[in-house]
């Protein structure tokens, strides 16, 4: 990572209104030249990033997401996390969260009220188009980086039943309904990121965290020891995840609590990063290290 600005390791990724900062996320879009999208805005008669308000409620990945489809008609995957642009609107604060993000498939634009003009320009065209220098700062970020990464989720299981009042065998032991509500709204947020392998511990309640996303996205869960909680020694378990990281495939790790920190300290100290200041996570949350061959350039945490 390059510096501090490309890693979230907050966990304040709702907007609620309960503070007087403004949330919105968008991204920067380019595809194979590489060209990225600008668009001009009536409103304001300028040309900008695609990007928007955070919905109360609404988590800030699928924020992005919505925000590029809405204003571009594209479906983007989101790719490794920028840095989060700060600026202040009278006595408030607006927060813009951005990604970098390729279109899933390529789709006719179709003017709008807030967008009736896109253009795919390349690096110098674009920064010249843009109005507001931070998006051309923003421009020269990405393209100070690889443009190209893949996802390595580590994902800590979903709010399970109670240890002490379970008394069958301690890998059967199932997600609670908060659990269930999670594992169901992770689905949405791991998919912001495109087809992932799924790999989890083999225990029931890191299975049932994944297995929405699996029947959403009729993927496979495979099991494996070195991730499992009683089977596996801290070790063996970032020796397994490296061997992952060297497959190059896109990739979810669910596991428990006990094992995360392990993961995430051995993962950065590998690919030489500092490490997060709390690598641990709480039931349910992830860190999304986005990977280019033996680099992490973006580390990011969440929470469903």
């Amino acid at each position: 990572m390059a510096d501090d600005e490309t890693t979230t390791t907050d966990r304040t990724d709702r907007t609620d209104g309960t503070d007087r900062t403004i949330r919105a996320a968008g991204a920067l879009l380019w595809r194979d030249g590489p060209e990225f999208a600008v668009i001009h805005r009536p409103r304001y008669d300028d040309w900008s990033l695609p990007k928007g308000k955070v919905d109360p409620g609404e988590h800030v990945l699928r924020a992005a997401v919505r925000e590029v489809e809405e204003e571009t008609g594209i479906v983007p995957r989101l790719g490794r996390r920028l840095p989060t642009g700060m600026y202040t609107l009278g006595k408030r604060t607006k927060r813009v969260d951005w990604w970098a993000a390729r279109p899933v498939a390529d789709a006719a634009f179709v003017p709008n009220e807030e967008v009736d003009r896109i253009e795919w320009l390349p690096p110098d065209r674009a920064a010249r188009r843009l109005t507001y220098r931070h998006d051309a700062e923003l421009l020269d970020e990405f393209l100070a980086g690889p443009l190209r990464t893949r996802p390595l989720v580590i994902l800590r299981h979903a709010s399970a039943h109670a240890k002490e009042d379970w008394r069958d065998a301690d890998e059967l032991r199932p997600l609670d309904a908060a659990g269930r509500a999670d594992a169901v709204r992770l689905s949405a947020l791991l998919s912001s990121f495109g087809p992932v392998r799924l790999v989890s511990s083999a225990t029931g309640r890191c299975v049932e965290t994944v297995l929405p996303h699996a029947r959403r996205t009729r993927a496979a869960v495979t099991t494996d020891g070195a991730f499992t909680v009683g089977d596996t020694a801290p070790g063996r378990a970032v020796e397994r995840l490296l061997e992952l990281v060297a497959d190059g495939v896109p990739t979810v790790v669910c596991t428990h609590g006990e094992i995360v920190e392990e993961l995430v300290t051995g993962l950065c100290r590998e690919l030489g990063e500092k490490v997060p200041d709390d690598p641990c996570l709480a039931k349910g949350e992830f860190w999304v290290a986005h990977i280019a061959g033996n680099a992490m350039p973006a580390l990011e945490r969440h929470n469903p």
